[in-house]
């Protein structure tokens, strides 16, 4: 399952008769950056630029890779009219589907066999990051999760993971924050990013419907009704105050898309 938030990545293409990346993001100016890997994917870049602007943080789980992947994938599609399977393209090159079902179609997915299935936000949902100044990498964050899991752990996050699918549907609050809870992945991973685990287990406390790990950490996604954000906000605010940044992330109904040709 993913989200997709109102974070932006936008990118620009501009056939040039040179191959250029512009941007102020500390990313790849080669061949090797995200979007140019995904443009290349349908089309040669060699006469083309690329400008690069982007609200998503580059690490904390936040899907920043997802982001530049489908934005390169939507260019060369739409540039040379080509109608391709870009859910199928993304997958392939992120290696999972649903950071990259998320920033395609907006929304929340549900992803598996090859097909996502799309669930509308909810009317009032909102959701606050916390984002650490303390990054942790995602290869970490994997190694630190076993090759298999007690069955009792599965079968609470099945259960769990459907409780918040019918929250959504529903747009019921009670089963959506009952559905946020998790044995598979957050405590395992805790001793990376202490502060976020903590402040993930306290959530309710400070008035919200209650929080995650977004992706692979140690950014935390704290899910509000929208008239508890703006006291949430401000418990928040003072609890990460010196080790992590406050940012709104209203969960966004609206995929990728291209402005202009």
């Amino acid at each position: 399952m993913a989200a997709a938030v109102t974070m932006h990545l936008e990118l620009e293409v501009e056939e040039t008769g040179t191959f250029a990346v512009e941007t102020e993001l500390p990313v790849a100016r080669g061949r090797e950056n995200l979007c140019v890997r995904a443009f290349e994917r349908l089309h040669p870049a060699e006469n083309f630029t690329f400008r690069i602007r982007s609200e998503i943080p580059l690490s904390g789980g936040l899907g920043s890779s997802a982001a530049a992947l489908v934005a390169g994938l939507c260019a060369a599609d739409h540039m040379f009219e080509l109608d391709e399977d870009l859910l199928s393209l993304a997958t392939e090159l992120e290696g999972h589907p649903d950071n990259v079902a998320a920033a395609l179609l907006g929304g929340f997915v549900v992803c598996t066999d090859g097909v996502a299935t799309r669930l509308e936000p909810p009317t009032g949902l909102e959701a606050l990051a916390v984002v650490p100044d303390a990054a942790v990498r995602t290869r970490a964050a994997r190694a630190a999760l076993p090759a298999e899991v007690p069955m009792g752990e599965a079968v609470f996050n099945v259960a769990h993971a459907s409780l918040l699918a019918i929250g959504l549907v529903r747009g019921d609050w009670d089963l959506l924050a009952r559905g946020l809870q998790d044995r598979l992945h957050q405590d395992r991973r805790g001793h990376l990013f202490p502060r976020s685990i903590e402040l993930a287990r306290r959530a309710r406390e400070l008035g919200a419907l209650g929080a995650t790990i977004s992706g692979a950490g140690p950014t935390v996604l704290v899910w509000c009704f929208y008239e508890q954000t703006g006291g949430v906000a401000e418990a928040l605010a003072r609890e990460v105050e010196g080790w992590a940044q406050l940012l709104r992330a209203p969960f966004e109904a609206q995929g990728a898309y291209v402005g202009a040709l």
